[in-house]
């Protein structure tokens, strides 16, 4: 194989556009596709940016050159030095000018190839995604693949960047937690050897990035990676990317206001100002999101209403009535409810909406309605029947919090492996005060699908988990 000394890269191919036609370039890529017309090789050249054409001619070049370039074959890795010119429909004629250009090569160098012919995806064979995802690396060879993880990078930075015009501060707070919380989730277990004691890795960034606003910081936000010892679907993955973000001096109401901001700038910053289509269907993501407490939606789909005094024996009552299954661990008439909506009314949601009031049963870090504490200050975002976000007023009362987190300890006890036990070190955090504060969590993977239009998580992430 050749080296690139003497030969450094100049241009992508997807820049060449801009050129003036005579222009010298140097590129460097994969063969994708070749073609023989006489005299004459057609190659297609990819790079991250996209396809170039490229054309060798025996005529104007030296033979050597052109001996080298009829060694060519799919997925070898090559430089080519040569100057631009304009794409004709028929490549073979150059007086129809298409507006688009190819490089006529002066000099090639083969710097690698590959071994082992990788399949081609893009060719018509049928491959399954257990195999694409084992071979992830080949995947990614696809155009469309590396669109979804760059659109992935852009998304990330346009939330950079709207929290930091916002006057929040991005932290990194510790993977390795003593006690699982921030969520309802099964943690994975770890052991640490110095210490002798086991650990788990974070389900949620919550709680430590809540004892950054104990400690003053007022405004944060942290981009990072969560893990949770659970099942996978489309739309799961055990280690995924969320962003969660806390200010200090607001409630969920502000927060609403912000999720809205920045779903809408993220869309905007890869998709343009207007509504997007994901699987056919029209999302009206740049309008404002609509808004109803859970008791109302539970109504209007199902004509019960929950905002009636009920005993849970009567809440069960109404389940049965309805076929909605009853666990073990559901103590409270607010588990009920939030049973309701999962069955009923989560289905139906198809544009954005925000469903706030959940019951305190199964919100354990969420301030209590002061007007209804039944409920609590918190809101998800729903798009297409997904969660995209859960936010709240923050719960800062400890003694509260302490009795929320018995009561998760106990849930745990009676078999809700996604309950979580006692952070006592964060009750201590709270007794030391913390302001009034919203937060707010959103899966970053899951915004990447809904803005690539994929209908599985591995499709935006690059090493999906897999057996």
């Amino acid at each position: 194989m050749e080296t690139l000394q003497g030969m450094k890269r100049s241009h992508h191919a997807g820049d060449l556009r801009k050129e003036n036609i005579g222009t010298e370039v140097v590129l460097c890529g994969w063969v994708s596709r070749r073609r023989d017309h006489g005299g004459l090789i057609f190659v297609d050249m990819r790079d991250r940016s996209g396809f170039v054409q490229v054309v060798f001619d025996e005529a104007a070049m030296n033979e050597g050159t052109f001996h080298k370039a009829e060694s060519l074959r799919n997925e070898f890795c090559i430089a080519v030095r040569g100057k631009v010119r304009g794409r004709s429909e028929d490549t073979i004629n150059p007086n129809i000018d298409t507006g688009d250009v190819e490089v006529v090569c002066e000099e090639l160098r083969i710097l690698n190839k590959a071994k082992t012919p990788p399949f081609y995806i893009q060719d018509g064979i049928d491959v399954d995604e257990t195999v694409r995802m084992k071979y992830r690396y080949l995947d990614l060879r696809r155009p469309e693949m590396q669109a979804n993880i760059i659109l992935r990078h852009k998304v990330a930075k346009a939330m950079r960047d709207f929290f930091d015009r916002e006057g929040f501060l991005e932290v990194e707070t510790p993977v390795l937690h003593n006690e699982a919380g921030g969520a309802a989730a099964k943690p994975f277990i770890t052991h640490h050897n110095a210490q002798n004691i086991d650990m788990v890795l974070r389900i949620a960034t919550e709680l430590h990035l809540k004892r950054l606003i104990v400690g003053g910081m007022e405004r944060v936000y942290e981009i990072g990676r969560i893990f949770r010892n659970e099942g996978m679907d489309a739309t799961h993955n055990p280690e995924f990317t969320s962003i969660e973000v806390y200010q200090a001096y607001a409630d969920f109401h502000d927060i609403m206001n912000l999720t809205e901001g920045i779903i809408q700038h993220a869309a905007k910053a890869v998709k343009g100002d207007g509504p997007i289509n994901y699987q056919g269907t029209e999302i009206k993501i740049n309008e404002p999101f609509k808004r109803i407490h859970m008791v109302d939606a539970i109504k209007e789909i199902t004509g019960v209403d929950f905002w009636q005094d009920m005993t849970l024996d009567e809440a069960k009552a109404t389940a049965a009535e309805k076929n909605v299954p009853v666990e073990k661990h559901y103590t409270e008439v607010g588990h009920i409810i939030n049973a309701f909506f999962e069955e009923f009314v989560e289905e139906t949601l198809i544009q954005p909406t925000f469903i706030y009031g959940h019951p305190v049963a199964v919100s354990p870090l969420a301030k209590k309605n002061p007007e209804d504490p039944r409920f609590t200050d918190r809101f998800e975002l729903f798009i297409m029947t997904k969660e995209y976000g859960n936010a709240f007023t923050e719960l800062n009362d400890p003694i509260d919090q302490l009795s929320r987190f018995e009561a998760q300890a106990a849930a745990k006890e009676l078999g809700d492996d996604e309950a979580t036990g006692i952070d006592y070190d964060y009750v201590e955090a709270l007794e030391y005060g913390m302001p009034p504060t919203g937060g707010l969590g959103i899966g970053i993977d899951r915004l990447c699908m809904l803005l690539t239009d994929t209908t599985t998580i591995r499709d935006v992430l690059l090493f999906p988990t897999m057996k």
